[in-house]
């Protein structure tokens, strides 16, 4: 097989933070990036033509999803995943593993793969590393990624089972991959545990991955515990190629993640808070149904350039979602896109400036965090919906 033609380059380094880009073959991603989380080739109320304006540069759609519907062998009879939703920009698939594993009693483990019931129909399913790459290479995105096992994150002594599996998971999906214009990126995992990710870090460095990606973090450990996580885990992947954290998707995360040295991330956290009510402002989130904005015609965000912001008062879109109005949804979902696509440009404009330190310590000191126990609770009542499907 051809080498991909992928090429990762770092114009700025101020301590451990990057400043890079990543060239695909449907565009280059500048670094530090996030990409919004189109679950079925889908980013949920807007249009591929709202990304473009956003500047969003990279979306993720979900292989397990896409696999159950409509079929990945539909989406590649239509072209693949960029002519299936007409987006031109670069994309990203995970593997599946994460929903999965979700799944708890509707799943079984081997070693071989895993055996899974559909959550829409209860039909029964079977992936395999080999599989998964199948699927992948059927849906077409510039980036994909390894099967792996996501094991709890606290217990050291099945976790040491788990990244041995995962481990044997990565190689066989390396031997699988077939199409030379895909980067696949392997999945470095160990939990909480400094010692097993160091191992999973270095033994994956010694496949060769096009990038890495960095799994199992914001399940249920503290802030402290993931950033502790990543003090140990960045140093010990190849300097050379993008690291990607997945799933994580809270502003304060991202600025200490990229801190520690990560270069890409993902997550649903600003499209579905949009669905809820809440917009990301540089002070934290805001609480459109809240009483105090009934009457409020400053724009949600002064200094935002979004559609949302340079059209409409607070007291208008908390009307829109009290009244259960479907735009309100799209005008939410607008913001919150816009603002995690600035916050990528003015981390990157910070680190070629050699003032992310004072960015960061600036970011911080306004942002306001919200309760981590209310998150981790709204997390494991989405975790336990799936699981009872």
């Amino acid at each position: 097989m051809s080498i991909p033609p992928f090429t990762f380059e770092l114009s700025h380094c101020e301590g451990h933070a990057r400043r890079g880009q990543f060239q695909t073959p449907h565009g280059v991603i500048p670094m530090p990036a996030f990409a919004p989380v189109g679950t079925l080739a889908n980013v949920k109320t807007l249009e591929p033509r709202d990304l473009t304006e956003l500047e969003c540069t990279l979306i993720l759609a979900n292989t397990y999803h896409l696999y159950l519907r409509p079929g990945h062998q539909l989406v590649k009879q239509l072209g693949g995943l960029h002519q299936f939703m007409q987006w031109p920009g670069p994309m990203l698939t995970d593997s599946g593993g994460y929903q999965v594993f979700s799944l708890a009693h509707r799943r079984k483990l081997d070693e071989d793969g895993v055996l899974f019931n559909s959550h829409i129909d209860g039909s029964r399913h079977y992936f395999t590393p080999e599989k998964v790459i199948e699927i992948e290479e059927a849906l077409g995105a510039d980036i994909i990624m390894v099967l792996d096992e996501c094991a709890e994150p606290l217990d050291r002594d099945y976790m040491q089972q788990a990244l041995a599996r995962t481990h044997r998971w990565a190689e066989r999906c390396r031997a699988a991959q077939q199409r030379g214009d895909q980067a696949l990126f392997g999945i470095v995992q160990g939990g909480i545990f400094a010692d097993l990710r160091v191992q999973s870090a270095q033994f994956l460095s010694e496949l060769d991955f096009p990038g890495y990606a960095i799994g199992g973090l914001a399940v249920g450990e503290t802030k402290e515990q993931m950033y502790a996580t990543l003090d140990e885990t960045c140093p010990a992947m190849p300097a050379n190629k993008p690291r990607y954290l997945m799933g994580v998707g809270a502003p304060e995360d991202i600025v200490e993640a990229v801190y520690r040295g990560v270069d890409m991330f993902d997550c649903v956290l600003p499209t579905r808070i949009a669905r809820n009510g809440a917009f990301l402002t540089p002070h934290g989130r805001l609480n459109i149904r809240n009483a105090q904005y009934a009457e409020d015609e400053r724009p949600i965000q002064e200094d935002c350039d979004c559609y949302v912001c340079r059209t409409f008062s607070r007291a208008y879109l908390r009307h829109l979602y009290k009244a259960g109005e479907i735009s309100a949804l799209r005008f939410g979902t607008i913001h919150n896109v816009r603002f995690m696509s600035r916050l990528m440009a003015q981390i990157r404009q910070a680190i070629e400036q050699g003032k992310f330190a004072d960015f960061r310590a600036q970011f911080l000191a306004d942002y306001q965090i919200s309760n981590q126990k209310v998150r981790h609770e709204q997390r494991q009542r989405r975790v336990n919906a799936m699981q009872s499907l």
